[in-house]
Order: structure tokens, then sequence, then C-alpha cells
């Protein structure tokens, strides 16, 4: 596939659909728990979703675009879209055979039978009228179209819609969105029986007079495009065009139609011109859409078929029963989510909003959680007449609305709310505070690779640095004061800051590198990201593997960068882990032993981090911390259990290594698990 465009980068698109196959294996891999490979179904079916509503929209717009400048954003975009919708159809054939001939079967076997209309007891038809009657007939939407219809049906973004046919017209079914996806018949001789709402709703409309409706109806969704299109984001209020743009989503151009694999052909094509799409458009896929409702599958049984929970351990400073500021004054605090809670990081805002030597506290918030102690005890804050400055990020996708509400709820409490710059997104994740103790200014950082978000944080592998190390703490206030516009530069001499010094300063660690094996040294780079893109980096990157630098990669992600080609990248072996927690913390090493050096932050080697961002990535200074973080990447690097091999053509083969079993997720939490004994 690499081949298709050329061989120095892989296409950043099909490399992403490569990532979402390594969640289907998992979905595959018959050492996961029943209910797990579940969520991995769903966890891909909502991955896919987003990748069209996002990627496959903006390549559609490009199309769209003078030719010459089009070539500088993405060459032979059609070509593009047909190999997407070849590795899309590949994936979503694969997807059905997972859960027609393993996990269906599964299920059974624990005495889960999930079954069809045409499956229907007669206790069980009768169960279904009931149901219909009592709480779907007066929720239910049909509309009936002639068959000349033509750019005439709109259906809503990722609604799921029952398509039938008749001699001289169709029909469209919204299947209502406010109730349960599945229905739980009531037990028969010792088993469980499911069915969707889909089903309940075909065997009731088949039960309809005769010629008022289809006999049989199949499944139809679309996705559309989910950018905003704010046409003008440098004049005006940005926060008000966002808030205006939202409702748009809903109504943009289609960028995949999923249609039911068994739909007849005539109906396809009456849709296809009723919804003015083409055939480029449209994925045939199973009799079911919407897999991500999975993420809700009941499990009626008392049987155990999830995985063993891992509960977040309680941090040192969870222990600590003076301040919490007294113990980052004594030395700096490094926290690793999921592994470890992130109730350290709730506290210190709880703390601030009530120490009355705190002064100023300065945030900024990419991704809100919808509930959230950390947000209230800002606005406590605030409330309480500290200065509270709170830069929200109003473009970060699909959270915006969230976002916007908990921006007036911190005005309300009287808190400064500065919102999203034109052009450019704050996605660095820091925290600064001020106390004032004997009239003498104490200042506190917290630099994280991954969001403010209590959610979040029990899912993705973030890390989080609390210090008060004045140098730090000082150049973190000066990436505020740009937020502010008191400041256009902030001069750093250890924090490296997108846009303005991340590029040269990761250029310049590589170059370093670079030399020491040019002297014969021998240089040394480790790199965990969620996502590798930016072609110079790359190119920089070859560069070293050609110079001897023996380079580590972990990449969750997209990997533009091909690895293992003689002359160009032998020196380069990559790796991804895709396992029960989503990997997405930042680590940056350079060099080894005496001379190595380890960075963490929220910015990946894409172009956007790197040059369209506000990004912060930070040193770590203390050496009990350099020695976790490299202990803990270590593991990741072993890892023969849940990592596969980013090789040339992104095949994902599993690691495999005739030593001892290492699964790197579940080695990390032992790892932790000892510290707290």
């Amino acid at each position: 596939m690499a081949s298709l465009y050329n061989s120095k980068y892989y296409h950043r698109d099909l490399s992403w659909l490569r990532f979402n196959h390594r969640v289907l294996q998992e979905a595959a891999d018959e050492r996961n728990p029943l209910y797990e490979r579940i969520k991995f179904l769903a966890i891909f079916s909502s991955n896919l979703d987003e990748f069209f509503r996002v990627r496959v929209s903006d390549i559609r717009q490009i199309k769209n675009l003078e030719k010459p400048l089009r070539k500088k954003l993405i060459s032979k975009p059609n070509k593009v879209l047909k190999e997407i919708k070849n590795q899309v159809d590949i994936q979503q054939n694969t997807f059905g055979k997972i859960f027609k001939e393993s996990i269906i079967p599964e299920l059974k076997s624990e005495g889960i039978h999930l079954i069809d209309y045409q499956m229907f007891s007669e206790t069980q038809k009768l169960v279904a009228k009931n149901y219909f009657k009592e709480e779907i007939s007066d929720k239910l939407t049909v509309k009936t179209f002639p068959l000349s219809a033509q750019n005439e049906v709109f259906v809503e973004n990722e609604s799921l819609y029952l398509a039938g046919l008749q001699d001289d017209s169709f029909q469209i079914v919204e299947i209502p969105n406010e109730l349960p996806r599945f229905f739980i018949f009531p037990k028969h001789n010792g088993k469980y029986y499911i069915t969707f709402l889909d089903d309940i709703l075909k065997y009731n409309l088949k039960q309809t007079p005769q010629r008022e409706l289809p006999t049989t109806f199949y499944a139809l969704k679309i996705s559309r495009d989910a950018e905003l299109y704010i046409e003008d984001e440098f004049s005006g209020n940005l926060m008000e065009k966002i808030k205006a743009s939202l409702p748009k989503r809903n109504t943009g151009q289609a960028t995949r139609v999923l249609m039911d694999q068994t739909m007849p052909l005539p109906l396809q094509q009456l849709l296809n011109k009723a919804l003015d799409v083409n055939y480029t458009d449209v994925i045939l896929g199973g009799t079911y859409h919407n897999f991500k409702d999975f993420f809700g599958f009941p499990n009626p049984t008392d049987k155990q078929l999830s995985i063993t929970k891992l509960p977040p351990l309680a941090h040192p400073l969870e222990k600590e029963t003076g301040s919490i500021f007294d113990a980052i004054d004594q030395k700096d605090q490094l926290l690793h989510y999921p592994y470890q809670s992130f109730e350290s990081v709730i506290r210190l805002m709880e703390e601030a909003a009530t120490d009355p030597k705190v002064t100023t506290i300065k945030i900024t918030l990419y991704r809100i959680a919808e509930e959230s102690r950390l947000n209230e005890g800002i606005a406590k804050a605030a409330k309480n007449g500290k200065k509270v400055i709170v830069f929200i990020e109003a473009k970060a996708r699909f959270d915006e609305h969230n976002n916007l509400k908990w921006g007036d709820i911190f005005k309300k409490n009287g808190a400064t709310v500065i919102y999203s710059y034109p052009g450019i997104k704050v996605h660095s994740k820091i925290l600064y505070i001020e106390r004032e103790i004997d009239e003498k200014t104490h200042s506190y950082a917290y630099i994280a690779t991954g969001n403010f978000n209590e959610k979040t944080s029990t899912l993705y592998t973030d890390f989080g640095l609390m210090t008060a190390h004045p140098k730090l703490t000082d150049e973190i206030n000066k990436v505020f004061l740009v937020l502010e516009g008191i400041i256009i530069f902030p001069k750093t001499k250890k924090l490296i800051v997108s846009p303005f010094s991340t590029r040269n300063a990761f250029v310049d660690l590589v170059e370093n590198e670079i030399d020491k094996a040019e002297s014969g040294i021998g240089g040394s780079i480790i790199l965990k990201m969620n996502s590798l893109q930016d072609k110079n980096m790359i190119k920089l990157l070859y560069k070293a593997s050609n110079a001897g630098v023996k380079i580590r990669l972990l990449i969750r992600g997209i990997c533009s960068l091909i690895p293992g080609i003689k002359g160009q990248s032998e020196n380069i072996y990559t790796t991804s882990v895709v396992d029960r927690f989503l990997e997405h913390g930042r680590v940056y090493i350079f060099g080894k032993g005496e001379d190595e050096k380890i960075y963490i932050g929220s910015a990946d080697w894409m172009t956007r981090n790197l040059s369209h961002r506000i990004e912060v990535v930070t040193p770590i200074l203390d050496k009990d911390h350099c020695e976790m973080i490299r202990s803990l990447i270590n593991l990741q690097l072993a890892d023969n259990v849940k990592a596969r091999l980013v090789d040339a053509e992104q095949s994902n083969t599993y690691v495999v290594d005739k030593k001892k079993k290492l699964r790197s997720q579940y080695a990390t939490y032992e790892f932790f698990k000892k510290l707290t004994e």
C-alpha cells in the first residue's frame, strides 16, 4: 500500500486505518474475555465513524480545490479515497466474520442468544408486539417517497434508519434513539435471549396490513462532514461563531453511507439518487449499524465475562496528610495514569481553591469531562476571589459544546475565560499556581501528556509532572502570558513550546545523536507517541538511521515513517501496543546512560503539533523519575503479547518472542502495585 504513493512515507490516512485494524485484532483475539472483544468491536466502529466524519470529509474538500493548491495538500485524492474504500470494505468483512463466526457462537456457549426477528418464538413475538405498542409506536417516524425522488431525502447524521421498497414507493423509518438499542426477552429454559431494537421494529412493521408498508426492511446510516467551516476565524467573536456552527454538523455533506449488504440493488440505486450520493460514498455493511452501541451490550448472566478490573492505585501524594504544596516543594511529583489515580490532581485544585495563600491559578483545558470535581474546584477558586484564568480550546472537535458550557460556569463564578485563538489550537495540558508566603511568591506547575479529564484518566495512559522547580514554573507562566496576549514569544531554555521552539529543539536533539554516531560514540533515540507524520522529522530520522543511530519507536496510531528499509531506515524498529488502555503519553528519550535526556509532553510529531498548536514539552529533571520512566518504557519495548510490528506494509503482525511472555500494561500495573505494598 505504501508503494501506491512513494517508498519513503506511508499515507497518514491509510496508516490510521492500519491502527484501526489493530483494534479489530483485539476483537478477534480469543485471549481477551468475551465482553472485552465486544468492546473492541464497538471501539472499531466508533473510530471509523469519526474517521469518515473528519478525515474523509477533509479529503473530499481538497478534491474541490484548484489543482496547484490541491497538490500541496494531498496528491491524488481520488486514489486515496478509492484505497480507503478498499481497505474499509476488507475490514468491514473481517468485522462481520468476527461477529458472526466467533462472537455469536461464544455468546451462545455462555447461554446468551442474540437473535433476529425471524428467530422469535411465539411467546417472544407477543412480547415484541407489546413492547412495540407500549414503548415504540408513538416514537416512530415513517416517511414514504415516490420512486422518482431525487435529492429529496434527508437523514440525520449518525442516526439509524430502516429502508424498504414497494412497487410504487419506498419507505424510510427512523429507529428511535431514546430507547435502548438492545432488548432482553424473559429468560427461558435457563437461556437468555437478546435482540436488537431494529428487529423489534422489523417484526412489527412486517405485521402491518399488506400494501401499507414493505415486508422487508434494511439498515441505513449516514456519517456527515464534522467540520464547522467557520468562514472567517480572524474577525468577530470566534466563540459565538463556533456556537452557531455546531448544529451544522448534523446537516453536513454525506461522507459515508452504510447500507445493509443484502439490500436489493434497485433500492440501493433509489437511495443513492434520493440522498444525492454516489457509489464511492456507499459502504455495504452488515445487517446492523452503530456497533458503538455495543459499549452497552447487556450481560444478563451472573458470569464474569469482562476483563478483571485494575482499579487506579493511590499515588504517594494521596497519603500525605499535610499540604500537597509542601510535598511538591520537597520533590517533583510524577504521576502515571490510569495505573495511578487522578485524585492527586483533583486534590491539588481543591486545595488551591481554599488555600488562603493561593492568589493565582492559570490552566488550559482541551477536553473537559461533563461532570468534574476538578472543574468544580476551578469554579470554587474563582468564587473565593482568587485570580483564575482559564484558557479553553473551543475547537476541540466533538467536545466544543461541553467546553463552552463549562466556560460559562467559570465566568459566572468570576474567572477570566479565554477561548481559542483564530487559526491555532491550544493542545497543551498545563497548570500554573502562585502562593504568597511571607511576602514572597512561590510558584507551582503541572505539565502533562493528557487532558484534565477524570473520565479519560481511567482509560488513557498518560504522565503528569507536578513541580516547584523555579525555571520550569517561570517558563510555564511565560506560556500563559502568551495565551493572555501579554507577550508574543515565550523565551524558554528548559521547556520546549510549539509553535515557537519545538521543531528546532527536536531537530537539535536528533542532530546531537547523529553527531555521536558519526564520531563512533553511538547514538540512541526512543520515541513514544500517538502519531508520527511530519515529513521533515521523518527525513531527519532517516538521516539519523543512515548515520548509525539506533532508533526505537513506539507509535500507537498513525506512522508515516517506513522502517527497516536498507539505505533508508534499517536502524529503525517500530512497534505499536494496543491493549485495554489507550496508549496516549508522549515520551522522548535521547542518548543513553549518563548522557540520557528524557522529556514528556503533549506534542506528537505531526505537522499540526509542531507548527500550528500550542504544545508544551518538559524535561524530566529528577533522576528517580528518569529511572522510573525508562523502566516503564522498557516494559513497552519488551511487550510480546499486545505489541504489533509496524513494518513497511503495516501488516500488524504480533511481535513473537520466545522469551517469557510480557504484557506491558499488566506489567506496568504490577510495577506500581509493588510501590504501594
